[in-house]
């Protein structure tokens, strides 16, 4: 029997195994990779990014240079992406997915979003793809963040902050969105197509202070298709009612409050039977 080939073999398996065993194991990552999502107005924002710790060190001015370009994170390059055309800290920027980029200082940042999303580190970044660059201030806090953070903070339906967090420096990068012109590119293209869509677009006209004989207009189509059909639409009456008061149109506001009155006393509605009472009467002293 071959004792030195058995043998072979066997140290083969044996290190096989152990090699197996050690590519399985797996440790957690000294900065961690994070993403966050969040929809600003009608805009998807998504920020991907690894997660640095402080871990004792100064960060800002020593881990960090002040005036150095910084890749803003670890390992491969923080990602901002959006799905819509928006502006940051007042300039433009198309829909689309940037390396975002910082030089850190004192008092401010330079913010930078650059056109190409797929870089590791500095090496490889190019100022003539810079897609933007604007100029924020720095705020120090009384606290001391652990861990890198960038979210999203003070969202509204048209504008968020895009915060950077760490040590005990915060920066807050303006966001703006487009809401107006998506919904009225929605209106323009979804027309004609139900007197559901009329009717919403009229009530966008006027929550919106917008041009108030169109949103008339368009309620007076959506009640041609409606009274066509046959149906009880004594909330659209309601709003076309108080769409009239709003152009002060009293005589008219009254008569179509009528017609809302009776079918919500046909539907059982108590809450519009009351409002549509109070109103004629209110109307009626105009």
């Amino acid at each position: 029997m071959n004792y030195k080939r058995i043998s072979l073999i066997a140290l083969l398996l044996f290190c096989t195994i152990i090699g197996d065993s050690f590519s399985q194991i797996e440790l957690p990552a000294p900065s961690p990779t994070a993403t966050f999502s969040q929809k600003v107005g009608l805009t998807d924002v998504s920020i991907n990014y690894s997660r640095p710790s402080k871990k004792g060190r100064t960060i800002f001015g020593d881990l960090v240079p002040y005036g150095k370009l910084w890749r803003t994170g670890a390992n491969s390059a923080t990602t901002l992406s959006f799905s819509d055309d928006v502006k940051i800290a007042g300039k433009d920027l198309p829909a689309g997915s940037y390396a975002l980029f910082t030089i850190p200082g004192q008092d401010e940042w330079t913010i930078i979003l650059n056109k190409n999303p797929n870089q590791a580190g500095t090496g490889s970044y190019k100022e003539s793809e810079d897609a933007l660059r604007v100029i924020v201030k720095s705020i120090n806090i009384p606290a001391t963040i652990e861990t890198l953070s960038i979210g999203i903070e003070d969202v509204k339906p048209t504008s968020a902050i895009i915060e950077i967090l760490w040590e005990s420096t915060i920066v807050q990068i303006p966001l703006e969105v487009s809401v107006d012109e998506r919904i009225m590119a929605s209106i323009d293209k979804a027309m004609k197509i139900s007197p559901d869509t009329y009717y919403s677009a009229a009530i966008y006209y006027r929550d919106s202070g917008k041009d108030l004989n169109q949103a008339l207009e368009w309620m007076n189509k959506a009640v041609k298709i409606y009274e066509a059909e046959g149906r009880n639409v004594f909330w659209v009456y309601r709003q076309k009612s108080l769409l009239e008061a709003d152009m002060k149109k009293y005589n008219d506001a009254i008569a179509t409050a009528k017609i809302s009155l009776e079918q919500a006393t046909a539907a059982g509605s108590d809450d519009y039977v009351k409002m549509n009472s109070e109103s004629i009467e209110e109307w009626s002293e105009k």
